[in-house]
């Protein structure tokens, strides 16, 4: 159980440094993953040497880490995490690993997951919501020009929720949820998307631009294109742009180390009661 506590306090102690880099620079430094990593699976190892009990206290790590690894670059590539966050997401597999039983890893890593999704959606909900009333006189303009652009596919969408609802009537309920939730999904795009141009744009000069930012949109530089990608600018890029543009529009994300701080002593006190495994 000490193993499990000093693993736990040591991941506690890094998340809290990568969250306050977030909240102040909107950026996590690689140094603090790599590290993350390297006194987790160390301290695996030498308390594997010298427990006696063998390697597979150090070997479920380098398997958690694998795993996580796998998920990261799925949730990163899926554009549902930035590079810092999925950088952070997968050190967790090197901590998580509590047993020396894969299988009960897997049970601990599916028990996080869902706890760090209800957290995030629940955080990005509150998130979202502070920036509509932030901005909100922007947001209402903005609100309103998404919903003429998506009125045609808004009606279809509509429709389609009523001809479900029908059938829910007479075939199963299940059916009339399933519309409900159809006939929302339009509005909720329109309203991401216009917290997004509202709040999420921001000018700034660019010798404040860092490896990494967000183009809002593509930028011709003499003849060639900067393209507004998922990976970010890179550095030559960003020479460029500090060589021949003044100011430039960024696309910002809104910090989401918070919810691995949420998460984390979470996760750690359901597992520490022993809940948390209702359905399995």
């Amino acid at each position: 159980m000490l193993e499990v506590i000093f693993l736990f306090i040591l991941a506690l102690i890094w998340i809290i440094f990568a969250t306050i880099q977030d909240l102040r620079t909107t950026e996590i430094a690689n140094w603090i993953g790599f590290s993350l990593i390297i006194f987790a699976l160390g301290f695996r190892l030498f308390y594997s040497l010298f427990a006696g009990n063998g390697l597979g206290f150090f070997y479920q790590g380098v398997l958690g880490l694998a795993i996580f690894f796998v998920l990261g670059n799925i949730l990163y590539y899926g554009k549902m995490f930035a590079g810092g966050d999925a950088k952070l997401f997968i050190v967790m597999g090197a901590i998580l690993p509590f047993s020396e039983d894969f299988f009960v890893n897997i049970k601990n890593f599916m028990l996080f997951f869902i706890i760090f999704l209800l957290v995030g959606a629940v955080y990005s909900m509150i998130a979202s919501t502070w920036l509509c009333f932030k901005n909100y006189k922007r947001f209402k303009g903005e609100f309103k020009k998404q919903f003429k652009e998506k009125k045609k596919l808004i009606i279809l969408i509509t429709s389609l929720a009523i001809i479900i609802s029908l059938f829910g009537l007479f075939i199963n309920t299940f059916l009339l949820y399933l519309a409900i939730l159809i006939f929302l999904l339009p509005y909720l795009y329109i309203y991401a998307k216009s917290v997004d141009e509202t709040a999420m744009v921001k000018k700034i000069n660019a010798h404040q631009l860092r490896e990494g930012d967000w183009l809002y949109r593509d930028l011709r530089i003499k003849g060639s294109v900067i393209k507004a990608t998922w990976d970010g600018l890179s550095r030559k890029e960003i020479y460029l742009l500090r060589k021949h543009k003044k100011k430039v529009l960024i696309r910002q994300g809104v910090p989401f180390t918070p919810v691995f701080l949420i998460s984390f002593p979470v996760f750690f006190y359901l597992w520490n009661k022993g809940l948390g495994y209702p359905f399995w």
